[in-house]
């Protein structure tokens, strides 16, 4: 058995492969066709102009489903090793709610361009990394409280390190946005998809788009280390029959519903 068939490892594997690759075929197809610079662009204006935009939406649509999956198995390993622990329950949930959170923003950038609708598309990164780097923070807290019994240190140092590399990368970005959109350099700079070495604001454009791919590759980083913890947790669906026909009402059904009307529980 190869290692990526061992429990639910291939969940986090598809969700990095996956987005990673949404990220990749929108920047060739953005090139091929000169909408933007090869130069590191942002990730956003890869994925502005049809057709990139078309499939840029509908990968990080799907990336976004597939991590709230991951998330979620995530959150039930954690209750299930941890069941009688308070603090470690309180910080799963609040995980699980900062993950979907997260998600969700990654649906609004997928379906609102920068181009576009700006605002909104900010708030979607805000809500995708922002908010995504707090469940990083959360996720990491909870493997320093779980070692020595079900995590071991190596997994802790790492998952801090990656979010270090995630929390440089949004410090790095901001404060680059910030001087690029200050208005030294011009206005409607949103707008722009081009650049020229020469220009003024080149350097901060530069620092800013890199960051932003920092960002997204250390945020993918993150679930690569869900691999190992996902490789001794299974998911199965118990299915219970109670008639051996799907056209009738088991009796037992009508009797259950007919005693909570008369209770006026519906």
């Amino acid at each position: 058995m190869w290692w990526f068939q061992q429990g639910l490892s291939f969940l986090p594997v598809a969700l990095v492969v996956w987005s990673a690759a949404s990220f990749i075929f929108s920047y060739i197809t953005a090139i091929i066709l000169h909408h933007v610079d090869p130069l590191v662009p942002y990730i956003s204006d890869t994925g502005t102009i049809p057709p990139e935009r078309c499939l840029f939406g509908i990968m990080l649509n799907i990336s976004a489903f597939m991590g709230m999956a991951t998330m979620y198995v995530r959150y039930k390993q954690v209750h299930a090793l941890n069941p009688e622990k308070s603090k470690i329950t309180k910080l799963n949930k609040i995980g699980l709610t900062l993950g979907l959170m997260s998600c969700f923003g990654l649906c609004i950038i997928a379906n609102f361009q920068k181009c576009i609708l700006y605002y909104i598309h900010v708030i979607g990164a805000c809500l995708t990394f922002g908010i995504g780097a707090v469940y990083m923070l959360v996720q990491t807290v909870l493997s320093y409280l779980m070692q020595p019994e079900v995590h071991s240190k190596d997994i802790f140092w790492i998952r801090l390190t990656v979010l270090l590399w995630c929390c440089s990368s949004i410090a790095s970005m901001f404060i680059s946005s910030v001087v690029l959109y200050s208005g030294l350099y011009g206005t409607n700079l949103v707008q722009k998809l081009h650049w020229d070495p020469q220009e003024k604001g080149y350097a901060a454009h530069i620092i800013s788009t890199a960051s932003e791919w920092s960002l997204a590759f250390s945020f993918l980083s993150f679930f690569l280390t869900y691999i190992r913890d996902f490789q001794k947790i299974s998911l199965r669906a118990v299915v219970s029959l109670h008639g051996q026909t799907l056209y009738n009402t088991p009796r037992s059904f009508m009797n259950d519903e007919q005693t909570l009307l008369v209770a006026g529980s519906i």
